[in-house]
């Protein structure tokens, strides 16, 4: 999901999917016994909107997620840039494939625990996981598809109307339904079982060198990437450049102290979400910790931390494995997440 809208077309976008095509609506859920939100995670931002969330509205979202009928030419689904087995994330690619073979401008991230995102892309364009969808569905690099041409083609489908009416009260293909599923499958793709997790309740020990390294982590880098989510959703400049080509956090608040700063993302499953940074541009661990300790340049809104990183050699190799104990395997093996 790497392309820009702009600020007064996420701002409609939101009035008018949020405020659209109610039905008749459950009481909201909350924690859902279908959804086990960990009890050492805060509280999530989003805990299902005010349809109610369902195995069927799961299910759905599932469904529609990995589905290519979203694309212009049914060519691309979401899945085809968000990979399960790279945490949701495109591996190996910094810009991802459209339809038409056209490459996007950003890097796409992994998906996980997004309940608990309060924005979503790298600059922040847009504040619901409800509305999410609606940029990589319209962006002409991504799936360049016409909502309303999307509605017509699941109606006119085989199995989606049936589909909808068990999932939601209105029985309806609509907007407000169709990106609903949608938030409801991506607010399901919950990452809390890595070695990480189990060291903190107890259940297992880290290594001598993973302890070093979750010490040394903790002194210079849990200030953005701060445990358990391992991102405190700032927008920072990390200085891979003196000069970038994409403005970042600036295009949607236009003000230049925000220029080339993007979301500091979450490290859980970094092992597996590679190529790193806004573009794509580091391949590898240990050349974003190269980057770090010896390669940051002075851009003229430089997050001040990036100046007070100090890891040698050794204390490189241990955070190395540390980050490693934030790999997750049973989020990306968990059928529940696969593609039907």
């Amino acid at each position: 999901m790497n392309r820009f809208l702009s600020s007064a077309a996420v701002l409609a976008a939101c009035f008018f999917f949020l405020a659209c095509d109610k039905g008749e609506l459950e009481e909201p859920i909350g924690n859902a016994p279908l959804l086990n939100f960990p009890k050492d995670f805060p509280d999530p931002v989003y805990t299902g909107g005010d349809l109610p969330l369902t195995a069927a509205s799961i299910e759905l979202g599932k469904r529609l997620f990995f589905d290519p009928i979203l694309s212009v030419d049914s060519s691309i689904s979401c899945g085809a840039c968000h990979a399960q087995v790279h945490a949701f994330a495109d591996h190996s690619k910094a810009l991802s494939t459209g339809v038409k073979g056209r490459i996007g401008t950003r890097n796409a991230p992994g998906l996980a625990n997004l309940a608990w995102y309060p924005s979503f892309m790298h600059d922040g364009g847009i504040n619901h996981l409800e509305v999410l969808p609606l940029a990589p569905i319209t962006a002409e690099f991504e799936m360049d598809e016409d909502i309303n041409v999307l509605l017509d083609k699941l109606r006119r489908h085989e199995t989606y109307p049936a589909k909808f009416s068990k999932a939601f009260p209105s029985k309806e293909i609509s907007s407000k339904t169709l990106f609903v599923a949608l938030a409801h499958f991506q607010m399901s793709l919950i990452s809390d079982q890595s070695k990480f997790d189990r060291v903190q309740r107890g259940q297992e020990a880290f290594s001598d060198l993973e302890a070093r390294g979750f010490e040394v982590f903790t002194a210079n880098c849990a200030s953005c990437h701060e445990p358990p989510l391992f991102t405190d959703f700032s927008f920072s400049n990390n200085g891979l450049s003196v000069q970038y080509q994409d403005a970042g956090r600036a295009l949607i608040t236009q003000n230049t102290a925000d220029s080339a700063l993007f979301k500091v993302p979450s490290l859980r499953n970094a092992q597996l979400t590679y190529p790193y940074m806004h573009d794509g541009s580091i391949y590898s661990l240990s050349s974003v910790l190269d980057h770090y300790i010896s390669g940051v340049q002075e851009h003229r809104n430089l997050d001040p931390r990036m100046r007070e990183v100090n890891i040698s050699a050794d204390d490189k190799e241990a955070v190395l494995a540390f980050i490693k104990t934030l790999t997750d395997y049973q989020f990306i093996s968990n059928p529940k997440h696969a593609e039907p």
